[in-house]
């Protein structure tokens, strides 16, 4: 028996007062009411309901059950009732912070289409690649690069990007094309500053799953990916960065993919906010729209391998 199908019976029997109005109200035999309540009694192993040949009454369980029943069915009705009418009811204000770099490519593109979707939200954008407090700072949402590490904040994978070890066909000219994690020793590199680990670049063989760390040498750091790409292009050092941004750099060939043997780990990329509990549909719907935008976005996909 369906576990739900036997709480709504349980719950119209008493808020009917009785098995025969019960019945009536759901359509159904008087037969297959009490079936149905007695099967649930069975399963719980507790007698729920007094019965009498003219009424029902509660037991002591039954008084427990019921009321946590009633919560239960009262959740699902407003369940049912956001999902019926998200579109309509998603209003108002929703601040989000996102990574300055992505906000820019690839965020910026798609605020027209989430209007579209949902005309009386405003979003309100705040760019940084500083971590913001959502709850200190009145945040909605962020969207975040790497998985969150607030063990009191909700975060959703939206997509996920490979990771690139680049250089300049000059820099790789002058100084010879690594082979190995090992050989970034010998060389410089553009190290990005909120990366946890500046000058450790964490590599897996593609052909084993082995984990190698290479250490090049920063010759430079910034906390802006683009800036990092940049100073690559002109030759400063190997950058290591996400699909997203050096992919154009890589197609138009100011930027060479190095280590074909070796991988770094895909990065997830995330919106985080602050509860589960009452998720306003301003915020349900933002994230779904993302989510569905970048589904299949080229950057989540390794190229020129």
């Amino acid at each position: 028996m369906n576990r739900l199908r036997e709480i709504e019976t349980f719950v119209g029997v008493v808020e009917s007062g009785g098995f025969a109005a019960a019945a009536d109200a759901e359509g159904v035999s008087r037969a297959l009411t009490s079936r149905t309540v007695q099967e649930l009694e069975r399963r719980l192993g507790a007698r729920l309901l007094h019965r009498t040949t003219r009424k029902v009454a509660l037991t002591a369980a039954g008084e427990a059950y019921y009321h946590a029943c009633r919560d239960i069915l009262l959740q699902l009705d407003s369940a049912d009732r956001l999902a019926q009418s998200e579109r309509d009811h998603a209003s108002g204000e929703l601040r989000i912070s996102a990574p300055v770099s992505f906000g820019i490519a690839h965020l910026a593109p798609l605020w027209p289409g989430l209007l579209e979707r949902a005309p009386l939200v405003r979003p309100v954008i705040t760019l940084s690649d500083a971590l913001v407090d959502l709850v200190a700072e009145g945040f909605d949402l962020a969207i975040r690069i790497a998985r969150p590490a607030e063990s009191s904040l909700v975060h959703r994978r939206l997509a996920s990007t490979p990771l690139y070890v680049c250089g300049s066909p000059d820099y790789l000219a002058r100084y010879g094309t690594p082979q190995t994690p090992a050989d970034l020793a010998a060389h410089q590199s553009v190290a990005y500053g909120y990366f946890s680990d500046k000058s450790d670049w964490r590599l897996l063989e593609r052909a084993t799953g082995v984990e190698h760390i290479g250490r090049p040498r920063p010759a430079m750091t910034a906390n802006n990916g683009e800036t990092c790409i940049a100073a690559a292009e002109a030759g400063i050092g190997l950058v290591l960065q996400p699909g997203f941004l050096v992919m154009p750099a890589i197609e138009r060939g100011s930027l060479v993919p190095v280590l074909d043997a070796f991988a770094p780990p895909p990065i997830g990329i995330y919106a985080v906010y602050p509860s589960r509990e009452q998720l306003p549909a301003k915020i349900r719907v933002a994230i779904d729209y993302l989510a569905g935008q970048w589904s299949d976005a080229p950057w989540t996909r390794l190229v020129g391998r």
